[in-house]
């Protein structure tokens, strides 16, 4: 995990920033005299504030930034409104959490908005804040996001040197069958489950049953991600709860050393969130287990209550993902797919059109969005090729697929590489390998059996070489290899579906 590829160094710079800016916060609200309770919400303020914020451009995070406290001091003035009113306050948070879920539907900052107003609740039961520690809430809230808004835009800009990749347009649906309502219902019933039963095994924590249903939803999109996600958290929390035992418990509360390591964990946080969410929840639960130390509560049987929780939330996700409007990995997957040959059509096509002398096109941008694309191919099959999946016949067809999908972006990217040359020009052969890619796309995303149609007309003859050429049509014939080896893997009519319905 430590040794995964961190192009430009990234992770570790944002990672860094991010304990700056936590810090920071935490220092701020210790000397405007705020109380511990007050502290410990300006730090998980910051912390959300860095790490749900993730428009495509600075200026539209700098506005999403701006709106938290909009969605998150309303929640914050509900939460601790209804601390007295068990039943009121669990139908108003599972109104939080579908609003929270449902926000999602309005990308990037919908998305970061509706987690922030969701924890903004669950800190109030982590800290079990009453209705009189509200105005210090207000102001912790407030000097965090304004500190974390320093550090990130004024500090240390990391985004305006590194841009961050576009993220590809979300699958689309109408009605009940567009993914973010969907979801929002399903993450709602999960949550609803969680906390029923999570009040059955304590009064008190029964919130971490709630968050970690919640948390599983994030960033998944079909049954088979959301289960892989929920065993995954499992796994993190288990790891995490016997260092707890092991750092946390000792400590018992020593400012010092319980601040040190709450920054190691924050660090550990941002830097594994991308490659493993099973050591990334890892963290979030040694730092969990700190801050009860401070709080002065943390005993065995509290993260022993930790686990219990979270295997509840879990389930509740599982049960709510499989019942709810349930929707297959297969037709996910094969949307995703598609949408992905179609970006090598079309870098296809314009690597053709720049070889012929067309200025104005340009392959690079459908290469950088086909990264983006496999990414979501991946995660989607994920499930699949996860070593516990005993279908190994899907499996090893999975893993084809991805392969030769990872190939057909090394390519797209060398080809867009030789295209954007500028000795490089037009050779018909070209013209006519390209022609045949685009048919070999035309008939993965067609329905089987189809004979593809509009083609290309392509040259006869060819004209004398030119540099680049050669290496154009070595990757165009690979290309157009890989794209037929694809058709095994993802037709196999004979051995049903790629991943089970």
């Amino acid at each position: 995990m430590f040794m995964a590829p961190d192009p430009g160094r990234l992770r570790l710079r944002v990672s860094t920033r991010a304990v700056v800016g936590v810090g920071l916060s935490v220092a701020a609200a210790e000397l405007v005299g705020l109380s511990l309770t007050a502290s410990i919400t300006a730090g998980l303020a910051a912390l959300l504030a860095l790490f749900t914020v993730q428009d495509p451009t600075v200026r539209r995070q700098a506005v999403t930034t701006a709106l938290l406290p909009a969605v998150g001091l309303p929640v914050l003035a509900l939460a601790t409104a209804l601390h007295g009113l068990p039943h009121v306050r669990d139908l108003a948070f599972l109104a939080v959490v579908l609003c929270g879920a449902y926000a999602r539907r309005w990308g990037p900052r919908g998305h970061a908005l509706g987690i922030f107003a969701f924890m903004q609740f669950f800190a109030t039961q982590f800290l079990h804040a009453e209705p009189g520690q509200l105005p210090g809430l207000y102001a912790a809230v407030t000097l965090a996001v304004a500190v974390s808004a320093t550090v990130r835009f004024a500090l240390w800009p990391i985004e305006r040197r590194t841009p961050p990749p576009a993220a590809p347009a979300p699958l689309t649906g109408r009605g009940i069958t567009r993914p973010t309502t969907r979801q929002a219902f399903q993450v709602t019933a999960a949550c609803a489950f969680a906390l029923a039963m999570g009040q059955l095994l304590s009064h008190e924590r029964w919130y971490w049953a709630v968050g970690t249903a919640w948390w599983i939803f994030v960033n998944t999109t079909t049954r088979g991600e959301t289960l892989v996600r929920g065993f995954r958290r499992v796994v993190g929390t288990v790891v995490g709860i016997g260092a707890g035992l092991l750092v946390a418990i000792p400590l018992a509360g020593a400012p010092t050393p319980t601040a040190a390591l709450v920054a190691v964990c924050v660090f550990g946080i941002f830097y594994t969130a991308a490659p493993s969410y099973s050591w990334m929840m890892f963290f979030v639960t040694v730092m969990a287990g700190l801050l009860y130390g401070l709080l002065g509560v943390l005993h065995p049987g509290l993260l022993l209550l930790r686990f219990q929780e979270t295997a509840v939330g879990a389930l509740g996700a599982a049960l709510a993902v499989g019942l709810v409007l349930p929707v297959t990995t297969h037709a996910t997957t094969d949307a995703w797919i598609r949408r992905a040959l179609h970006s090598v059509r079309a870098c296809t096509a314009h690597a053709a059109r720049r070889l012929a002398g067309d200025g104005d096109a340009d392959p690079a941008p459908h290469a950088a969005e086909l990264e983006q694309l496999l990414a979501r191919v991946r995660m989607t099959l994920a499930p699949l090729v996860h070593p516990l999946s005993p279908l190994r016949a899907r499996k090893a067809r999975a893993r084809q697929v991805i392969t030769l999908l990872d190939d057909c972006a090394r390519l797209v990217r060398s080809l867009a590489a030789v295209a954007a040359h500028p000795d490089a020009s037009h050779d018909a052969r070209l013209a006519a390998a390209c022609a045949r890619v685009e048919a070999a796309v035309e008939a993965l995303v067609s329905p089987a059996g189809a004979v593809p149609t509009g083609q290309r007309p392509v040259p006869a003859q060819a004209p004398a070489q030119h540099p680049g050429a050669e290496a154009a049509l070595r990757h165009l014939h690979e290309l157009e290899r890989a794209l037929g080896e694809l058709a095994a893997p993802l037709r196999a009519p004979s051995r049903g579906p790629l991943v089970s319905a």
